[in-house]
């Protein structure tokens, strides 16, 4: 398993995020100026400095049930509210987005294009206000050092690893089912046309070398799929034409009604979270920068709800078939708001857990707080 796979979930799914409550916020004809509150607020907190640093540590990726209730804290991170089941919905749709465009992934490296194309379009998001557009840029700097200088063997072992992370998701998606690109049962549908991958050759031709390496003969084949040549290779700097499309905005042209999910959410969660496992998420969600989570009643700001679906009777549909004892929409529920008798309590019982249990520190020092987090919660749950 990859270590450096965390950074780069994050990034594509928060990007994937941005583009759908883009979406929503203007299909909604919300004000220009909370739009633009709602993504300055959202990416300051996504690309703050120290949640940054921690993220791009070596560990291992989260478990979908953490990185969701992360995902969620950002979304409430302006004035802007999400109910449970437009969150859920939400975060299938930024899941299967970015299944889609792995899984289509010409090589293991044009996965770092992928990610570049999010944090492009994520720039553009905040090119007038400069503060915000400054830890943009930053963090794009810190991924390229990182990431740059891997092998493709390494950059072959990340994507296998985002490939099972991702493996048990098969919600459908309108949007995919109308373009064909969906089976009915979830699945996606590989291509057999199309470029191939930069600095391979089209399918179809044998060549058979002599021993000393001359080529003898040539032998041709017919292949099934309609293959053509990569035009170019994108570029990998801070700046650039990254060529291919997958990470870009797909929903800019797409009508609201066609981003509607299934009701078979394929991560079936246990709807009794373990109470140590909920401290350590709100202990990662405050290293964002959110020290504070108030109330959205008490609010020094009017917040305002923003939906997921097309219709409020879809929605109340959904959340009725939740309160049902519908296993799909057991979820994890967090709390919110800063409440310190509990606080006090769930500290107690993560000290006494830690004194239970002694982790073997690592040759190079300590392990830090945060970056065991959610590791530690995947083995509670």
């Amino acid at each position: 398993m990859s270590m450096t796979t965390l950074p780069l979930v994050f990034i594509n799914l928060g990007g994937e995020m941005l583009y759908i409550l883009d979406q929503r916020l203007r299909a909604q004809k919300t004000a220009e100026d909370n739009t633009q509150k709602v993504m300055n607020d959202i990416i300051a907190t996504m690309f703050n400095k120290a949640f940054m640093e921690e993220l791009l540590k070596p560990q291992d990726v989260y478990s979908h049930r953490a990185l969701r209730t992360v995902l969620t804290r950002l979304a409430h991170a302006s004035i802007m509210r999400l109910n449970q089941a437009s969150m859920d919905r939400l975060y299938e749709l930024m899941v299967m987005a970015f299944k889609y465009q792995l899984l289509l992934c010409p090589r293991p490296r044009d996965l770092l294009l992928i990610s570049y194309n999010h944090i492009d379009a994520i720039r553009e998001f905040v090119r007038n206000t400069p503060s915000v557009l400054n830890q943009v840029d930053e963090t794009h700097r810190k991924i390229i050092e990182v990431y740059t200088p891997l092998s493709d063997g390494e950059l072959q072992l990340l994507r296998q690893t985002l490939l099972i992370f991702l493996q048990d998701m098969h919600v459908r998606v309108s949007f995919f089912l109308k373009d064909k690109v969906q089976n009915p049962n979830g699945r996606f549908v590989l291509s057999t046309t199309g470029p191939v991958p930069h600095g391979t050759e089209v399918p179809g031709l044998i060549r058979v070398f002599s021993r000393s390496g001359r080529e003898i003969k040539r032998l041709e084949f017919p292949t099934e799929g309609n293959y053509t040549s990569s035009i170019r290779v994108g570029s990998f700097e801070l700046f650039g034409d990254r060529v291919i499309r997958f990470g870009t905005n797909m929903y800019s042209a797409t009508p609201p009604e066609e981003t509607h999910t299934s009701k078979n959410y394929s991560q079936k969660t246990n709807s009794e979270p373990n109470p140590l496992a909920k401290e350590e998420l709100n202990l990662l969600a405050r290293l964002m920068g959110r020290m504070e989570i108030l109330n959205q009643n008490n609010d020094s700001e009017i917040g305002f709800r923003v939906s997921l679906f097309s219709t409020e009777q879809e929605e109340k549909d959904i959340v009725a078939s939740g309160r049902s004892g519908d296993p799909s929409f057991e979820v994890i529920n967090i709390q919110a708001t800063q409440d310190t008798q509990v606080n006090k309590e769930l500290a107690r019982i993560a000290g006494e857990f830690t004194k239970e249990v002694e982790e073997p520190e690592p040759p190079d020092g300590p392990s830090n707080k945060g970056e065991d987090l959610l590791t530690m919660m995947d083995e509670l749950v």
